[in-house]
């Protein structure tokens, strides 16, 4: 179970098209939880990331619920998707304030998208490390650096679709179900879910 000291585990950029989530940049801050849950629980942040990206429509803002976590992800018309990881109590005006930064700043840095075809989070750390400084500033929310500061005409309650989970999944499906199916989750981890499910740790699950 996390403790209260992390309040940003991930941060992630990714292009979104017809067929494909693919994710070109990420930093993850798992240090709340002992050694032997991170590698389960990383891939469970990975898992995530794509899923909500996956479900979520071109050109939204969405925050997602999944019991202690809670997605915010902005998705723009051209498929750039910027997602972050958080505890449930992270003040959504802030994440999405950040997100619309992020999006900016790496488009900025890389404006092709044949750039994007070579990215993966790996080979894209040491060319941007910025992503890792903003996850590191942003586990102070009420911090006054200019990149955390609250756009005020952002007005989430029109323009941030507020789902579950389970909203995002097509009838009949369930998250267990997705699971078991995904081929981004190691047979460990995902005995590591269920077992985490029954004890109603490891983020909720």
């Amino acid at each position: 179970m996390a403790t209260s000291t992390t309040q940003v585990y991930c941060l992630a950029v990714a292009e979104k098209t017809d067929s494909v989530v693919r994710i070109l940049a990420a930093e993850q801050d798992l240090t709340s939880f002992s050694w032997l849950q991170r590698g389960s629980i990383a891939e469970f942040v990975n898992f995530f990331t794509k899923t909500v990206i996956e479900r979520t429509p071109l050109g939204q803002r969405a925050k997602i619920e999944e019991k202690e976590l809670l997605g915010h992800v902005f998705i723009r018309a051209d498929g750039l998707s910027c997602v972050m990881i958080t505890k449930s109590t992270y003040p959504s005006r802030t994440a999405f304030s950040l997100l619309n930064r992020l999006a900016d700043e790496f488009s900025s840095k890389f404006p092709q998208k044949s750039q994007w075809a070579t990215m993966n989070p790996a080979t894209t750390s040491p060319r941007y490390p910025e992503l890792k400084a903003h996850l590191t500033k942003a586990q102070d929310p009420e911090s006054a650096d200019p990149f955390m500061r609250v756009q005020k005409e952002l007005d989430e309650t029109k323009i941030v679709l507020h789902k579950t989970m389970e909203s995002l999944l097509q009838r009949g499906e369930k998250l267990d179900e997705l699971v078991i199916k995904s081929d981004e989750l190691s047979s460990a981890s995902k005995v590591f879910y269920k077992t985490a499910k029954k004890t109603n740790s490891c983020c909720g699950y």
